[in-house]
């Protein structure tokens, strides 16, 4: 175990304060990213030099009198599939390599306005696709716990540079669980916004797959429940190149009815006793916070897995079919057994149907969540598998699906949903568990999180 790295928060009140210089802090980050980052390969692209600069600037400002914003020379990485001029957005694929594009994206803007400095970018898997982080352009994303171990994904750079200490922010993004997933194979914390409280890139005069503009959000990956909370306060906000994007009020603090459904083994298609274990410290710890926990599941959640899961294939199979090279080895082979295992769809009937059925699993869960605000259960319910679980035929790619049936029902939902830590298990590996808001109901999810976090503290490498 190491010392307790500082949140992101806390760094910045340093720099703002004059306690610490940006310049000592993006050093000693950048340091820590010399150190570990050729072993675990979480980033693809260091900025050494831009970060320095970043720094020295933001110092002058100080110097000058100037406020450079709530994030004041906080380190932070951006995932391989959101824009940032200082590299190409490669999306983890080699057709894209030299895609460098022409405007940062608003959350990346958003982020160095407050004065943050990035120092990496974060790797992924070809186009997100897969659940574990490898591909053939920058190679595998190793887990700190154990190499052997996924670094889930596809937010898994990110994850392990923010969980070593190599930054102190991730920007990800989650269409199937790619942000809670990487956060508890880390053992720190993330944040899957409602759909349209975080702007999402728009490529103008190009059609983006209903999909993604209904199951996938930026969020973003820390080492505390409250740099979470602040990170969100600022890159929430609409967006005029995002058509998805809302104009909501930012989270207040969470004054509503305090009860939680508890979904410890959701369908009772089985949980793994060390992830069962970790839910229960995570109810006990609502409980003794003086949270209602009931032992109740969420209507419809198998019609909501399965619906996500056909949807998601159709809509990749398809926007995918037209690609001008190859996909890597591994995600092409995750595309093939996914659309084997999950029946995709063939007909504009079938498809139009699989959204109205939406509706109906949507008020639904509205109705429940009114009832029971909060929903806690597993992220993963086998634990952390080994390296490249999600390959190997339809019947691996059924399995990882099933395991993740709670993660990608939020999906299906646009719902907000924290990751957080609910301590080790008997592995000596990261247990977690997600605690899942109604649709803009983030504070919810963040109270009853901070709550989590307070009675079973943070994990450290």
């Amino acid at each position: 175990m190491t010392t307790v790295l500082p949140d992101a928060f806390a760094l910045a009140a340093d720099v703002r304060s004059g306690r610490r210089s940006a310049a000592e802090v993006v050093d000693a980050h950048l340091a820590r990213i010399d150190a570990r980052n050729p072993r675990l390969n979480a980033l693809t692209v260091v900025f050494g030099d831009r970060a320095r600069r970043a720094a020295d600037e933001l110092d002058r400002r100080l110097a000058a009198g100037d406020d450079p914003g709530p994030l004041a020379g906080v380190p932070f990485t951006v995932k391989e599939n959101i824009d940032l001029t200082w590299s190409a957005t490669t999306e983890g694929w080699r057709g894209l390599a030299d895609a460098v594009p022409r405007r940062d994206a608003t959350v990346v803007r958003r982020m160095r306005a407050a004065g943050a400095i990035p120092v990496g970018r974060g790797n992924m898997p070809d186009f997100g696709m897969r659940w574990d982080t490898d591909n053939d352009l920058f190679g595998r994303t190793l887990n700190p716990w154990d190499p052997r171990r996924t670094t889930f994904g596809s937010s898994g750079g990110d994850a392990v540079a923010v969980g070593t200490g190599m930054s102190a922010i991730g920007l990800g993004n989650d269409f199937g669980g790619s942000i809670r997933l990487p956060a508890q194979a880390l053992g720190i914390c993330g944040l899957r916004p409602s759909a349209g409280r975080v702007p999402r890139a728009a490529v103008a005069g190009a059609p983006v797959a209903l999909t993604l503009q209904r199951f996938a959000v930026n969020g973003m990956l820390t080492r505390s429940v409250a740099d979470l909370d602040g990170v969100l306060q600022v890159v929430a906000g609409v967006d005029v190149d995002d058509p998805t994007s809302l104009a909501l009020a930012p989270p207040a603090p969470y004054d509503g009815p305090r009860r939680v459904a508890l979904a410890r083994d959701p369908l009772g298609w089985g949980v793994q006793p060390d992830v069962a274990a970790g839910v229960d410290r995570a109810a006990v710890a609502l409980r003794d916070a003086g949270w209602q926990v009931d032992e109740v599941e969420p209507p419809y959640l198998e019609e909501a897995a399965v619906l996500w899961r056909r949807l998601a294939c159709t809509d990749i199979q398809v926007s995918l079919g037209a690609l001008p090279a190859p996909l890597g080895r591994s995600a092409a082979a995750f595309l093939r057994d996914s659309t084997a295992a999950a029946s995709v769809y063939r007909t504009a009937h079938e498809y139009a149907t699989a959204w109205a059925r939406r509706a109906v699993v949507e008020a639904a869960w509205r109705q429940f969540h009114a009832e029971h605000p909060v929903i806690l259960g597993p992220v993963a319910t086998g634990g952390i598998p080994v390296c490249d679980f999600d390959l190997g035929g339809p019947d691996a790619a059924d399995a990882a699906w099933r395991a993740l049936r709670l993660v990608v029902a939020v999906n299906f939902l646009g719902l907000p949903a924290v990751a957080v830590p609910s301590g080790l298990g008997s592995d000596g590996l990261p247990t977690g568990v997600q605690l899942v808001g109604p649709m803009h109901g983030e504070a919810a999810a963040l109270a009853a999180a901070r709550d989590v976090e307070a009675a079973l503290g943070r994990l450290q490498i």
